[in-house]
């Protein structure tokens, strides 16, 4: 029986709370994603109920219901039809989901988004600087040519102008003009004042007398937490100004009050004052590092798991950049966090190492070699955190090597890389490997002493025939995943020559807008599930489906406009609501059937909610 889709979003407004309930509604290719104002209005049980959801879970401040591929559309039409709402993007709901966020986790979450984008080039000359010391170290001829101050000045350009950098990046999260916030990062470090590096006891910066007040010529080399606030000031005058400046005259006025604005604040009131706090927060940073015997270090090793979890993590770029451009001129918080990234390292290589369900096993080496990397979500989420007794031995792990690390004053020339990459922006190379040998070592041997995996009970004999003969059929369980993130692994679910999403020869599927993945082009003709999980969708026309598990959802889509077959050359061998296992037929179809409609048959393999997991990766490994 058709599904009745005005009925399904009248029982699903009736359920959160009805449309006055409603922040902001968008859909993607499976999910209706909904902002709650009130969520104990939201009656969770009916709604998980209602016929056509087929799911519902929360993910970062929003609602998603699982409605399913083709007709999650057909109930968000009738969704607004029904409680008035308006549409809106997927960045629209998050955004609207972000506001409901307390203040202090938005406080906390802000240098991240700030920081995130710019890591690319802070971990580019980085390790440049690294090399670039190293080089002169061992050669020291090399320190006086010219290979070396050009590229001393290559390497040290991000850090130099770090404040334009974080300048407009900030304008971006605040939604501020880019290029206004250019202007103000530039104005910070602009070349008639004096080099904040230079300033001595004995080498003062002269001040521009104001007549009331004084602003003193020096800038802000160095210096972050400045420059977000003068950025989030300017974005604030400038998006109000545009609400009240004529149209006429806005193109002018705008642009040169906002600037004014922000500049007469930053020099006069936030450089001055939030210097100097930040000042306090590095130098108690230091002292919890330094001064502590460790315990200060080994305390931050075990707390900076949980960060991750909470995905805070990247408010702590605050405080590298300024340990680099502060009277140390080294990272020293980089070690404490590569200890704890190494030690999650080391616990889920224990599971993978001790584990015997191929499945996990095959979740757990790839991911343990990511978080070798420095990148640990999909170990963390996909395993230690899953198991919880890995995380813990990583927390220990982590405080163990941090406290080492600590004691042993281990220093880095950059940010934003941890891990194995690390070791080219360590001060000490040999000391950093024991650092990261005892995470490691620590983690897996707690691990492989405390956790012990969970073997599924054997079906009894007394279940009879029918439960054998049902176990029978062998299954060929795919080895070669295809998509990776933190909550699991897809395997490849056709055989043949796997290619990039974006090179699938069709405009929706290459563009990312129904997730990102793979592109098969098949040498056979038999798709298998990718995974364990359940069908949550099957096209009428027999050429796609949909299938979930632990919060992913996957669409498999056999060619390309090839609904217009109507089934034709297309066998589903599942239904809606069907659990499977990996490797289990899903669908047969005609390769020549496909090729004379005059199609491509190109499988595309997407990850439809790949914006809201973590570490997505793709491509065949």
């Amino acid at each position: 029986m058709a599904l009745d889709y005005r009925k399904c979003a009248e029982e699903i407004a009736a359920n959160i709370g009805g449309g006055a309930n409603v922040i902001s509604a968008a859909h993607c290719a499976t999910r209706l994603r909904l902002v709650i104002a009130d969520n104990s209005k939201v009656n969770k049980e009916v709604l998980e109920n209602i016929d056509g959801v087929k799911g519902m879970f929360e993910s970062n401040g929003q609602l998603q219901l699982i409605i399913g591929t083709g007709t999650v559309n057909k109930v968000y039409e009738e969704f607004l039809s029904v409680t008035g709402a308006s549409a809106a993007s997927k960045d629209d709901v998050k955004a609207a989901a972000a506001s409901k966020m307390p203040w202090w986790k938005k406080i906390l979450k802000t240098p991240g988004d700030v920081f995130v984008p710019i890591l690319p080039a802070i971990v580019a000359s980085g390790l440049m600087m690294g090399l670039v010391e190293a080089l002169a170290k061992a050669i020291p001829s090399f320190s006086e040519s010219g290979w070396f101050g050009f590229l001393d000045m290559v390497a040290n350009t991000a850090f130099a102008l770090l404040p334009i950098l974080v300048a407009v990046s900030s304008a971006r999260v605040f939604g501020g003009n880019l290029f206004l916030g250019a202007v103000i990062g530039m104005m910070m470090v602009h070349p008639a004042l004096m080099n904040a590096w230079t300033v001595t006891p004995t080498n003062q910066p002269a001040v521009w007398n104001m007549g009331f007040f004084t602003i003193s010529q020096v800038g802000y080399q160095g210096h972050v937490i400045p420059v977000i606030l003068a950025v989030l000031l300017m974005s604030t005058v400038e998006k109000w100004l545009h609400k009240k400046v004529p149209e006429m005259i806005d193109l002018f006025v705008t642009p040169l009050v906002t600037v004014l604005v922000t500049a007469f604040a930053t020099f006069v009131v936030i450089g001055p004052i939030f210097s100097i706090l930040e000042n306090w927060v590095l130098k108690g940073a230091e002292w919890l590092v330094t001064s502590t015997g460790g315990i200060g270090a080994a305390i931050m090793g075990a707390l900076y798991p949980w960060t991750v979890v909470m995905g805070l993590h990247h408010m702590y770029n605050v405080i590298e950049a300024g340990m680099l451009s502060g009277t140390l001129g080294l990272n020293i918080w980089m070690p404490i966090a590569s200890a704890a990234n190494f030690a999650q390292f080391g616990a889920c290589l224990a599971v993978a190492v001790k584990c015997r369900n191929a499945k996990l096993k095959s979740v757990a080496l790839p991911s343990s070699l990511s978080a070798s990397l420095g990148i640990t979500e999909p170990a963390i989420f996909g395993v230690n955190f899953r198991f919880m007794k890995p995380f813990i031995a990583g927390v220990i792990g982590g405080a163990a090597g941090a406290l080492f690390g600590s004691l042993t004053h281990l220093g880095a020339t950059t940010y934003g890389v941890t891990g194995i990459p690390g070791l080219l922006a360590i001060n000490n190379v040999p000391i950093y490997c024991i650092e990261l040998i005892i995470a490691a070592g620590v983690a897996f041997a707690i691990t492989t002493a405390i956790w012990k995996e969970e073997v599924p009970q054997a079906v009894p004999a007394a279940a009879g025939a029918a439960a054998a003969a049902a176990a029978a059929p062998a299954i060929e369980v795919p080895t070669t995943s295809v998509i990776r993130c933190a909550n699991g692994t897809v395997l490849q679910p056709v055989k043949g020559n796997v290619i990039p999403y974006d090179q699938i020869p069709d405009e929706t599927f290459a563009t990312g807008t129904l997730g990102v993945g793979v592109g098969v082009e098949p040498t056979d003709e038999l798709v298998v599930a990718p995974f364990d999980g359940e069908i949550s969708s099957v096209a009428d026309s027999k050429h796609a489906v949909g299938i979930s598990s632990n919060d992913m959802e996957l669409l498999i889509h056999v060619g390309v406009d090839t609904v217009n077959m109507n089934g034709d050359g297309f066998t589903c061998l599942v239904n809606e609501g069907d659990k499977v296992v990996a490797g289990q037929p899903l669908i047969r179809f005609s390769r020549a059937k496909i090729k004379a409609a005059g199609y491509s048959d190109t499988v595309a393999v997407l990850l439809t909610n790949s914006d809201d997991l973590e570490g997505v990766e793709y491509g065949a490994k």
